[in-house]
């Protein structure tokens, strides 16, 4: 069957009725092909500019064996860094992240400044051909988005302010870049494949069936909508009271927050940046969530909250119900998620079909396919064997 698009005929993918099959959820020659594909290139966030506000102000995060620092320098500008003394390779920090007029490698006590330049060198005299130059700290791709920072581990991959373009107008009044920390990182770490997660969070019609709090507070309102690298999420608040206690405070305490378009004061959404980075920007927070893959089957959490400054008792209350509220909706999701992996894992799935509503997993299925055509096969290609 074929389809005009424009004034060129085009054959209509046989693929896009169906999700992908079950063996790319935790074949490891697959995780390696998505990695060197795209997972490597793909921006992460790492932190907001108020968690590194002051000189010698570090953030860290580790990623597919990579280990990165984000800094700011005493000239205020911020830089990224992979966190390897170029001495003996021995990381240099180990905390989430901290202050340091210098750092110093634990291993050998070379030193480096907060530019990333080496400083200090133990027994200088053993290297009289030393290049300090050449081994300063091997910088890292860093783009800064309304105040947080993301990093790249490899080019190749559209920047965030190019993938979020789409929602450019709709972003500005949340003032991101105001934003302060209202928690720390915390880490997750999952039995799952890191398209199990990103798969449910941009999944609508588990909404009903899987979370009856979201159905309380958002009735029939949640929609959800692809664009080409950004899923986009999103519910109202029904002024109807729910039968819930903290969802029924939660609607209650949410006070006005005029410095967003009436429309959006009791909204909730939600973007997910292809391919496992995503935001849940509410009226009163801002918390941003990334499935960080560690192999086929395993994937690490990394999630932290933000808001305004806003000192209302009322705000503080509707901060803390949201906990609540999303604290039940992650419980809710862990159990649904580990079910799907372990159904991949079942050699009987087969893939199964893709509803016209299912817009997001078929946009993101397709990509898949595009960027690894064996994702089109029913189970993994079998390895060559050696000749004589």
């Amino acid at each position: 069957m074929e389809s005009l698009r424009g004034n060129r005929a085009i054959e209509r993918d046989p693929f896009e009725d169906l999700s992908l099959p079950g063996w790319v959820y935790h074949d490891e020659r697959f995780f390696e092909a998505e990695k060197a594909a795209f997972l490597r290139v793909a921006p992460q966030i790492v932190c907001h500019e108020s968690e590194i506000a002051h000189p010698g102000d570090w953030r860290k995060l580790d990623y597919l064996g990579a280990s990165i620092i984000v800094m700011r320098g005493d000239d205020g500008k911020v830089r990224a860094f992979h966190n390897l003394c170029r001495h003996r390779g021995s990381r240099l920090v180990d905390d989430e992240g901290g202050c340091a007029r210098v750092l110093t490698c634990p291993y050998h006590g070379w030193s480096y400044g907060r530019d990333g330049a080496l400083r200090g060198v133990p027994h200088r005299d053993d290297y009289p051909d030393l290049d300090a130059d050449g081994l300063a700290l091997k910088p890292v791709a860093l783009e800064e988005w309304h105040g947080f920072f993301f990093v790249t581990l490899e080019p190749g991959a559209p920047g965030v302010a190019e993938m979020m373009a789409p929602y450019k107008q709709e972003i500005a009044p949340y003032r991101l870049a105001d934003l302060e920390p209202i928690g720390r990182v915390t880490l997750r770490p999952r039995r799952l494949n890191w398209k199990t997660i990103a798969d449910n969070y941009s999944d609508g019609l588990h909404i009903p069936v899987g979370h009856p709090g979201l159905t309380r507070l958002f009735g029939k309102s949640y929609a959800i909508e692809a664009n080409d690298l950004v899923d986009k999420m999103e519910g109202d608040l029904r002024d109807t009271p729910s039968a819930n206690l903290s969802e029924r405070a939660y609607q209650h305490f949410l006070p006005d927050t005029p410095h967003l378009p009436t429309s959006h004061r009791r909204k909730w959404l939600y973007f997910k940046l292809f391919p496992n980075v995503a935001f849940d920007i509410y009226p009163d927070q801002v918390d941003f969530m990334q499935f960080l893959p560690v192999s086929a089957t395993e994937t690490v959490i990394r999630e932290i909250s933000y808001a305004l400054p806003d000192e209302r008792r009322e705000m503080k209350a509707a901060r803390y119900l949201n906990w609540r509220i999303n604290r039940q909706v992650n419980a809710e999701d862990t159990l649904l998620i580990e079910r799907v992996q372990a159904g991949m894992e079942d050699d009987a799935y087969e893939p199964g079909p893709l509803g016209k509503s299912e817009v997001c997993l078929r946009s993101f299925a397709t990509r898949l396919r595009r960027l690894l055509p064996q994702a089109r096969l029913p189970e993994p290609p079998k390895l060559k064997e050696n000749g004589p």
